[in-house]
This record gives C-alpha cells, structure tokens and sequence, in this order.
C-alpha cells in the first residue's frame, strides 16, 4: 500500500528542505575549504600563535558545518525518496543535535554579544589584510558582499587610502566620494542593534529543524503502517490461494498410529447413482 496524503506531504517537505540545506551545506563547506588551502591564506593555519584568532575559528566552523550539514542531507533524501526508516532514525536524531546546537549558540551568542561582535570585527580585519596583500579572488568575494551589505569600505572608509577599495560599494553621494563609513564600526553597531534580530534568525531555524524533525517521524510511522498493511494483505492472499479441494474425493490426511508411513485414503463420496436401495 502506498503512502497516503499526509505522508507524501512529508516525503516532499523533507525533499525540499534537504535541497536547501545541501545548497547551504555546499557552500559552507567549499568557501571552508578554499580559505583553508588557498595560497593566500595556508600559511596562516601552519603558525601556532594564530591557531585561535577568530579567522582560522570561523573557518574551521564553515568547514564543520558544512559536513555535517551535508551528512544530514545524504541520511534525510535516502531515507525519505527509498522510505527507508532506518536512515529516517538517523536523520532525525542528527536534526535533534543541530536544534540543541542551535538553541545554545544562539543564547550563548546573545548574552555575549559585545565580545561576538568583537569577534567579527577581528575576522572582517583578518580577511581584508589577506585581500590587500594576495587579492584572493574569493576573499574579495565575501569582502564585496560584506561592504555591500552593510554600505561601508574598509578599516578607514577613506577611499584614497583604501587597500580594497575595488570591493567597496558606489558612493551615496560626493561626501562619499571622499570617505564612507568604516567597516569595523558598522559592524559593531549594526551587531549590536540587530542582535534581537539575529536571535530571531537562529530560533527561525531552529523552527524549522523542528519542523523536519516531525515530517520525519511522521513519515517514518507511516512507512512502517504501510509495510505491516502489505503484510496483511500478501498473507491473506496466500491462504485465499490455496487449492480446493478435489470434488472427485476427500483426501484423509491423517495416519493411523502406529502407522505413519501408510499411503493417505481415500473416501469417494457417494453419489445417487451408487446408493443401495432398500429392499421391499
């Protein structure tokens, strides 16, 4: 028996959603990997005293993220499109882990935002020293997005000083010609403002692995109501299957002690044609 309508409903919400959490898990994990063995920024992870700057920390969380993300994906598609509740269990056990680390990074991150937000300004510092001194195209990437983002420009936001200044935005105007905001600033100001908001980011999030999380034992219930249907039917069926028995004659399966090994009997049933009549 297929599934019915609220467990292929589940089927294709995890299917979407494990779409999009491959294409972010994608991207974590090749960004990840590019900043740690690119030429530009190798030699940064070979020096002992920068083995806990912010910089070489968020990468090694992109690269972690990333696999793991994309771990979930390949345990949440395979169970989902073979309905497979095995690796549904497992899919919903690594959903179950993502929501605590969720949950907790986003209480630790909000209670501790001045020292987060430190944190940030430090890497955009790292990463804009690594584009001035080797124009890594995929730092110059994120630089772009992260000046277009928050409508800033570099360490100073003096353009003739800038050492980025083809990652900056275009000015608002001829003041900003000369000088625009200055990225470290923004950041904290922007962090600290929109702090509330990144908490509503993360429990967004964590919403949504919840919401996965219950198409996935819901989906998990009805494939194994679906298998135990098939079962019941198919049994059903072999009995029904079963020969009749013969209209020429009842076959006595049962042998006579201490016989065993006597041949079955065979009683013919009586018919009209053979029944004695009674003498007059």
């Amino acid at each position: 028996m297929a599934l019915d309508g609220c467990g292929l409903l589940c089927k294709y919400t995890l299917f979407i959603f494990n779409l999009i959490f491959a294409l972010v898990g994608f991207a974590f994990l090749g960004i990840g990997l590019w900043l740690r063995f690119s030429d530009g920024t190798r030699g940064i992870f070979q020096i002992e005293a920068l083995n806990s700057s912010a910089f070489v920390l968020a990468v090694t969380v992109l690269i972690a993220l990333g696999a793991v993300m994309l771990i979930v994906v390949v345990f949440g598609d395979y169970g989902a499109c073979n309905e497979k509740r095995c690796a549904l269990q497992v899919f919903s056990v690594l959903l179950v882990i993502l929501a605590i680390a969720d949950g907790v990074v986003a209480m630790v991150g909000f209670s501790n935002k001045d020292a987060v937000g430190a944190h940030i300004v430090e890497f955009y510092a790292s990463m804009y020293g690594l584009y001035a001194a080797n124009k890594d195209p995929v730092i110059g990437v994120t630089l772009t997005f992260i000046h277009s983002m928050l409508h800033c420009c570099g360490v100073s936001g003096i353009g003739s000083l800038e050492l980025a200044k083809d990652t900056c935005p275009a000015p608002d105007g001829f003041w900003e010609k000369i000088k625009m905001p200055a990225c470290p600033a923004i950041i904290l100001s922007v962090f600290d403002s929109k702090a509330s908001l990144m908490l509503g980011i993360f429990i967004g999030t964590g919403v949504l692995l919840v919401i996965a999380l219950i198409c996935s034992s819901i989906l998990s219930k009805k494939i194994c109501l679906s298998n135990s249907t098939q079962y019941i039917v198919l049994t059903h069926t072999s009995v029904q299957a079963d020969p009749q028995p013969s209209q020429h004659g009842l076959v006595s399966t049962a042998y006579p002690y201490p016989y065993p090994d006597q041949d079955p009997v065979v009683f013919t049933p009586l018919t009209v044609a053979n029944i004695p009549l009674a003498q007059s």
